[in-house]
């Protein structure tokens, strides 16, 4: 089946990247309204890293890694390499030689809604990696896809250029045209949740710092003192 690989899309710019990267995928993810969050089924083959990058998108066939490797041409330094494939699959795709090229590249990782292999390797090489499963299984190159097309991972639309923001919570993805926008927005964020840190760390209640106490009456929720059952 025919492919294409859009050459040079327009990516969101590095500076508002890197405000990104300064924040974790909740805040990124609260500051857009609670969207973006590609899902729970792609998690770190890592723990305590946080990266930030645009995206280079990558559409393969199940069990067929051949355009990972048209992709790797595409990528250039601060860019996330974000696969998935046209119908589900959990085989490998994705390992240590590939990161090798990426890294040499300046590519910050990879999400792949695939498998992905060499666990141990990508963590000695320090080359942060998501993915829906970890699996030795190896892969066929024969049947074209795409690169740099709109893909969908977890229900979420990802473009080129978009910005994708990944931590031991998960992979959000901020559509460039809101990436300013969502830094803003997410360093708001930041400086409510330290007051509101402060606070807790003062002995104040949720209840009454967020004003919960008139939600629980206006839902009819009663405080009852507690009574020993009789026999």
């Amino acid at each position: 089946m025919p492919g294409v690989i859009v050459t040079n899309p327009p990516r969101a710019e590095a500076q508002v990247v890197e405000a990104l990267a300064g924040y974790g995928t909740a805040t990124v993810g609260e500051a857009m309204g609670r969207t973006g969050f590609l899902g729970t089924h792609l998690r770190p083959v890592q723990q305590d890293v946080r990266v930030a990058g645009t995206a280079v998108t990558v559409l393969c066939w199940p069990g067929d890694n051949l355009m990972i490797h048209a992709a790797v041409e595409q990528c250039a330094e601060g860019d996330i390499l974000v696969v998935t494939t046209t119908s589900p699959c959990t085989d490998g795709l994705f390992g240590e030689l590939f990161a090798t090229a990426l890294q040499r590249r300046g590519v910050r990782g990879v999400v792949m809604n695939t498998g992905i292999r060499d666990t141990a390797e990508l963590r000695a090489m320090c080359f942060p990696a998501w993915s829906a499963a970890v699996s030795p299984q190896g892969t066929v190159k024969a049947t074209g896809g795409s690169v740099n097309v709109p893909i969908v991972i977890g229900g979420q639309v990802i473009r080129p250029g978009d910005v994708i923001v990944a931590d031991d919570d998960g992979v959000v993805v901020v559509p460039r045209e809101r990436a300013q926008t969502t830094a803003e927005a997410s360093e708001a964020r930041e400086r409510k949740e330290a007051a509101a840190r402060a606070a807790f760390q003062e002995g104040r209640l949720g209840l009454d710092r967020y004003g919960l106490r008139d939600t629980l009456r206006r839902l009819g929720v009663e405080y009852q003192a507690y009574e020993e059952p009789t026999a």
